[in-house]
């Protein structure tokens, strides 16, 4: 009985891809070839094959490494790893990085055939398996930006633990995209990833969605209901915006932490569970605790791990990738061409705040995908609210520490360096002018404001050029 599926090889050597292509084809597979990781990894992006089969040392990018990206965003995609016999070493390693399994050279065409099949039906079985899995558990988490590495480095070191883990991050940065990452990687993939936002949920409704309720248990209580820690049981129960939290249902919550067990609203049995918490908040949950909104005992109990997701506009070096991607997803979608960017569209997206972050941008593509005409996407398509910026690419009414921050942050991420030479000579020239306009030109009292000597402010004048004829020199 032949298996049918969609088979990607990567190897340098031409002869292999060859007996690869013709005895997969004869077994009914379809195959697709690749001389080398970056045009698979390109064409990854676009869309996903059932298994890959790749040789271990290449040019450019090796097998290993290869591996390690698939996997950090499609953990579930089985890979097989061609290695020569005294490549032992390579092997383990291939093991270790998530490899399905390892094909020593040289092989025998039959054998290989067998467990790509096998590969094959495990990737069709493990999509059978979990069918009701939310879309978000397949989304990719996308970042070469170093804060996005130490997220990456964060997740496999996690990779086989239970631990409690707590997520941080602004709204829009991709938090539950972590949290199922966390499961994916972690011992529990195989049973259910339960995800609860507590901002959306009535507060007196909140018990009966964690702990399930007893028929009559309340008004409307029609029949008995598990609540979403039984429904997680053996998996992961995701906590989202948990500082929004009501104080009674922390103190339940505490408890089941504690023991493992709770009663349903209404009930009198006690329920146990084995279920990993997960949970996530753009609050600053310590402030929360000094102003008694969060019991610090639970605060300490979920606080053992703790993730933060950096800002998009703290890795912007992530924005054409995700873009790129994005847009692929989004033509898939709606089945029509993928848009491409210009190089100064590009640019000119990078430079922009996104104060809602990785959402805002994915929402942005969307819209593109619709609205912009052509093909290549220009400045002009984007849509109005990135368009009519207020001076820049910064928040209203944001700190002015902020601001230089913003500022900062893009100078080096466009390569500059010794951006203090410029900053600092800006800033004092600044502070001049302003201390001087409430003096009305007086240098004696403008440097009193400053907290700088008439003679410090009147060098300073002389260094940064803002002499004039016309100045007040003696007052």
């Amino acid at each position: 009985m032949k298996t049918t599926g969609n088979v990607w090889v990567v190897d340098d050597d031409r002869s292999i891809r060859w007996v690869l292509d013709k005895a997969l084809a004869s077994a009914g597979l379809k195959t697709a070839l690749f001389d080398g990781a970056d045009p698979l990894l390109k064409r990854l992006s676009i869309e996903q094959p059932d298994a890959i089969i790749s040789d271990i040392r290449m040019p450019g990018m090796d097998g290993l490494e290869m591996l390690e990206r698939i996997h950090r965003d499609y953990p579930n995609m089985p890979i097989i790893i061609m290695t020569a016999h005294s490549d032992l070493d390579s092997a383990v390693a291939s093991y270790r990085g998530g490899a399905f399994e390892y094909l020593p050279k040289p092989f025998d065409v039959d054998d290989a055939v067998a467990l790509v099949a096998r590969a094959v039906e495990h990737a069709h079985e493990q999509r059978e398996k979990a069918p009701d899995l939310m879309e978000a558990d397949t989304a990719e988490i996308i970042g070469e930006a170093p804060a996005m590495q130490e997220v990456f480095r964060a997740i496999g070191r996690l990779s086989q633990s239970n631990i409690t883990v707590l997520i941080n991050g602004d709204s829009g940065t991709g938090k539950e995209l972590v949290a199922h990452a966390l499961h994916r990687h972690s011992p529990r993939v195989a049973h259910p990833f339960i995800p609860l936002n507590m901002a959306a949920i009535p507060k007196d409704l909140i018990e009966s969605e964690l702990f399930g309720h007893e028929k009559g248990a309340f008004t409307g209580a029609a029949a008995a209901r598990r609540g979403r820690f039984e429904q997680a049981d053996g998996g992961t129960l995701f906590l989202d915006e948990i500082g929004d939290m009501p104080a009674d249902t922390q103190t339940r919550l505490l408890r089941v932490l504690a023991d493992g067990e709770f009663y349903r609203v209404g009930g009198h049995t006690p329920v146990k569970v084995d279920v990993r918490i997960i949970a996530a908040t753009h609050q600053n949950l310590e402030n929360l605790v000094r102003e008694g909104r969060f019991r610090e005992d639970l605060f300490h109990r979920l606080n053992v791990i703790r993730i933060h997701i950096p800002r998009l506009s703290q890795r912007r070096e992530d924005i054409p990738r995700l873009a790129r991607y994005f847009l692929a997803r989004s033509a898939e979608e709606l089945n029509v061409e993928p848009k491409t960017l210009k190089a100064e569209t590009e640019e000119f997206i990078c430079d922009l705040p996104w104060p809602g972050n990785v959402r805002q941008l994915e929402n942005t593509c969307r819209w593109l995908t619709v609205m912009a005409s052509g093909r290549e996407v220009l400045i002009s398509d984007l849509p109005p609210e990135l368009l009519d910026r207020p001076e820049t690419a910064h928040p209203v009414g944001g700190s002015w520490d902020q601001l230089l921050r913003s500022w900062a942050d893009q100078q080096l991420t466009r390569g500059r360096k010794a951006i203090l030479n410029e900053a600092l000579p800006t800033f004092e020239q600044a502070m001049i002018e302003v201390a001087l306009k409430h003096t009305a030109g007086r240098k004696r009292d403008a440097a009193e404001l400053l907290g700088w000597g008439r003679n410090t402010l009147t060098r300073k004048i002389k260094e940064l050029g803002m002499e004039s004829d016309d100045e007040d020199d003696d007052s």
